[in-house]
């Protein structure tokens, strides 16, 4: 008689084995009508699964993450099918869920062609129309390994024979098509309610260039077509956000072959960088940190000592020099210990906060290089913390308050925390993790915000807490993190002397609130779409004559704004008023002056927006005033600091 746990505590008793559906059908009609698997004891189990005994269950529909991740799962199951029953010469490899979707590899010697996407696609509606019941076997390594031999599946048949001999396989049919998985999967095809096949690629047989090259078929799959409507549409705002195209458009920055992956800043793109730069930096004087700079090139040894060789040494670009070996900086920390290890430190001196816009070279694969997205070399606004264990908190209490008002300075209201604890691969004993993990733990509970945990996720020296941006298109970017870390200021002999005159291993905080400068620019340019707010703007405003008579009134209009600390361009194209207005509208400049007889003769500006409105002429002082009302609290930021 098991007696089942529902998410609210409510137990129910039953008196035989009962199945999550069995379960789902007792409760009401329409739960069992919305089932797709279930939770039990935190397993994510098929809805036929049986349970046996006393457990927690949680019924999952497409309501939950989980129910969507299912869908998607048996969503490349159907592809499959339906590939098979369109092409049955072609041979089925692996098929997993992505993020917003799945995708499966084939072998199909014709090659598929994009117009076939819209045929397989046809397909799967009707097969998800049919309502197949899916059902799942078991069966033996050796016997999994004929089986799919037998059907002509080579590659399914690989894939089998590399799992352990002992090993019981799952198995799972949906009309006369049957695949090796996992699961769970949804209990028939007709709960696939909205797909759409995206794209085709090619992709090397298990990643490995070495191998022959199959075809990968993308597709999306979402709870309903509203929801799939949603997620199109987010994809088309994704496209026209494109921040590569748009810094084309206006003359940001570019990248090309001779350094791929690192940025060749125009002079407005540059102009953000250095707005980014030196708000951060405002904000790092302003809660106490110190800024310092520190070597591009460290030998060897420093980057073995600190364990980043060993974890990372695939991911470094080396040189050598005078039979010394030496690697392009990854990352800043080790770097700053040696910072704190100069000169005697006291407990008095704790915490002392080394903050650096860090250049960092990591050597990508050149197949996941993105923009600013995704760069060889990328700048940090880094900074680590060295501490006390009695100060943690209130630093990390502290960081999570600064985040939150750059955050906001720049409109990002959404923000997604998570807790990465230990991962397998780690340095340090349990203990400290222990410790570390509770620190994070703890301040994250003080500040009552919610969070979700991340088992496994944390840095190889400590763990983290992850901050996410979501943007104006629901986008998710991670950004900002804190790391706590016992272990890397002992490695590499940082020491305080503390009250009691013993010496003690400060702990140390690795802290970054935008990430990769690079990066943050980039979700910017497109959370934006081009068209950043005043203080941001690369030109705040532009001063435009009608004729050439207005010359040196623009020229004196665009010197005054210049004087007060605004970023003013002046145009005295010999062109038509309505070529030089497009053309910086097109630009996404927040204001364009306009003058012509009668604003010189009045000593008056003409305004409008980007966005076509006209404000009327007015002194410029009041324009002056407009400005400032725009930019708010963030001043006028100096660039020459």
């Amino acid at each position: 008689m098991p007696t089942i746990t529902l998410p609210d505590n409510s137990q129910r008793e039953y008196e035989q084995p009962v199945s999550v559906m069995q379960v789902a059908e007792s409760i009401g009609p329409g739960l069992a009508k919305a089932t797709l698997a279930g939770k039990v004891n935190d397993k994510l189990v098929d809805a036929a699964y049986v349970i046996n005994e006393d457990s927690n269950l949680q019924i999952i529909t497409d309501r939950d993450p989980e129910g969507l991740e299912v869908i998607r799962h048996s969503s490349a199951h159907l592809m499959a099918q339906a590939v098979k029953d369109l092409y049955p010469e072609a041979q089925v490899t692996i098929g997993p869920v992505i993020e917003d979707g799945f995708y499966y590899d084939y072998k199909y010697a014709p090659g598929f062609k994009p117009e076939d996407l819209e045929k397989i696609e046809k397909k799967m509606q009707e097969l998800a129309k049919a309502d197949y019941e899916v059902t799942r076997s078991v069966m033996s390594r050796d016997d999994a390994v004929k089986f799919f031999r037998d059907l002509g599946e080579e590659y399914k048949a690989q894939i089998i024979e590399s799992i352990p001999v002992n090993e019981e396989l799952s198995l799972y049919k949906q009309g006369d098509f049957i695949d090796l998985c996992r699961g769970p999967h949804v209990p028939s095809t007709g709960k696939i309610k909205a797909i759409k096949l995206m794209k085709l690629a090619g992709a090397y047989w298990r990643g490995d260039s070495n191998n022959e090259m199959l075809q990968r078929i993308y597709g999306t799959a979402w709870q309903d077509k509203k929801a799939l409507k949603a997620y199109l549409h987010r994809l088309e705002e994704a496209e026209k956000r494109d921040h590569r195209k748009l810094a084309k458009k206006q003359d940001l920055f570019h990248f090309q072959e001779e350094a791929p992956g690192m940025v060749f800043w125009h002079p407005k793109g540059w102009t953000i960088y250095k707005v980014v730069e030196q708000y951060i930096r405002e904000k790092m004087h302003k809660h106490g940190y110190q800024e310092i700079h520190t070597p591009q090139v460290v030998d060897r040894s420093l980057w073995e000592k600190s364990g980043h060789w060993d974890k990372f040494r695939a991911d470094m670009f080396t040189t050598s020099s005078e039979s010394r070996d030496y690697a392009i900086k990854p990352m800043n920390c080790p770097c700053h210990v040696q910072v704190f290890n100069q000169g005697l430190k006291s407990y008095r001196d704790l915490p002392i906060r080394l903050a650096e816009f860090g250049s960092c070279h990591r050597n990508e694969a050149s197949g996941t290089l993105h923009g600013l997205m995704r760069a060889r070399n990328f700048t940090q606004d880094d900074a680590h913390i060295f501490c006390t264990e009695e100060q943690i908190q209130e630093e990390v209490s502290n960081f999570i308050d600064m985040l939150f008002e750059v955050y906001r300075d720049f409109s990002f209201e959404d923000v997604i925390i998570k807790l990465s604890t230990r991962p397998e691969n780690r340095v340090g004993s349990d203990e400290i993790w222990d410790k570390a993990e509770q620190a994070l733990e703890t301040a994250l509970n003080n500040k009552e915000l919610d969070w979700n945990l991340q088992p496994g996720e944390g840095a190889f020296y400590g763990p983290k807490i992850e901050f996410s941006l979501k943007d104006c298109i629901g986008r998710v970017w991670q950004c900002g993190t804190i790391q706590v870390d016992f272990s890397m200021p002992e490695r590499l002999g940082a020491a305080y002397v503390s009250e009691d005159s013993s010496k003690q291993v400060p702990v140390m905080l690795h802290r970054a609130i935008v990430g990769s400068m690079e990066r943050f620019i980039g979700i910017l340019i497109e959370n934006y779409a081009g068209s950043f707010p005043v203080w941001l703007s690369p030109i705040q405003a532009v001063v435009i004559s009608i004729t050439e008579k207005q010359s040196d009134y623009a020229e004196k209009v665009a010197d005054s704004l210049k004087n007060q600390g605004f970023r003013a361009e002046v145009d005295l194209r010999n062109e038509t008023i309505g070529l030089k207005i497009r053309d910086h509208a097109m630009q996404r400049v927040p204001y364009q002056i306009i003058l012509g007889a009668r604003e010189q003769e009045n000593n008056i500006v003409a305004v409008r927006t980007r966005d076509g409105e006209d404000l009327g002429a007015m002194q410029l002082e009041e324009f002056v005033q407009r400005l400032d009302n725009d930019i708010e609290c963030l001043g006028r930021i100096n660039l020459e600091d």
